[in-house]
């Protein structure tokens, strides 16, 4: 489905991260993949991790909502690979406090630092691709979000919130883009265990809860999310524009 295709995923982590599993999903479909990932003291870690992905390239970028430090990045990525064809947008971030404590207790500076990493990076990331002119014809972003964004998890807290005003952002970015003929979707996956589910407290009952409520009766996997992002990412969704598509196993119909 992406033979030929250049896809840049933004904020991989390790082995356990949807955004590997997106990676591995592209790659095996014929992607050629760029990464970004945030502090220069991780970059033996990250390339040992990708170094599966033959012919894969990897830049440091340790402020994905700083208008600077994107801009700089991006006019790199270009200059050394040309246009790319695809963004996925795999970084959200909120403070361990404000996941852990009642909602009604996040504060000013809590809510922003959520809504700057795990939103506005987005918004900047879909801008500075378009100013640079570095997305192809009929290129695709793509980010994640969670149910979360419209249902209430303990625990979710503040990251709800983002992921609300990440999901508006979505249908906003597919009109504004819309004309230049770039998609934009959002995959909401049901929960995985990542690194950054650690922080969600009392993770694992959400687990048990899905697996036994959900229509096929299981949890999603790495590689289910990365499939759904490989056909979003594809000529495949060419008429898929400003969707949230859930990839939960159904959880989300669930009275």
């Amino acid at each position: 489905m992406l033979e030929g295709k250049k896809i840049l995923i933004m904020g991989i982590r390790n082995k356990w991260s949807i955004a590997y599993g997106i990676a591995k999903s592209a790659y095996e479909n014929g992607a050629k993949l760029l990464f970004t990932y945030m502090g220069e003291e991780n970059k033996e870690k990250i390339e040992n991790l990708i170094s599966e992905f033959k012919g894969s390239k990897a830049y440091v970028l340790d402020g994905a909502s700083e208008d600077e430090l994107v801009k700089d990045v991006f006019s790199k990525i270009k200059e050394e690979n040309g246009k790319i064809d695809g963004i996925v947008h795999a970084i959200a971030h909120a403070n361990t406090e404000d996941l852990r404590n009642d909602f009604i207790f996040t504060s000013k500076d809590g809510l922003s630092h959520a809504v700057d990493v795990s939103c506005y990076s987005f918004v900047l990331v879909s801008r500075m691709a378009k100013e640079l002119d570095m997305l192809n014809e009929n290129a695709s972003l793509l980010t994640l979000t969670y149910y979360g964004s419209t249902k209430v998890f303990d625990g979710y807290n503040v990251m709800g919130v983002a992921k609300a005003a990440l999901e508006s952002s979505v249908r906003y970015l597919a009109e504004n883009l819309g004309k230049d003929g770039i998609r934009v979707n959002s995959i909401s996956a049901g929960p995985i265990k990542t690194l950054s589910a650690k922080g969600i407290k009392d993770f694992s009952s959400i687990l048990d809860v899905v697996e036994n409520r959900a229509p096929l009766r299981k949890n999603v996997t790495q590689i289910e999310v990365g499939n759904v992002a490989s056909f979003l990412l594809s000529p495949m969704s060419s008429a898929v524009t400003g969707q949230i598509i859930y990839a939960d196993n159904g959880y989300n119909i669930m009275g």
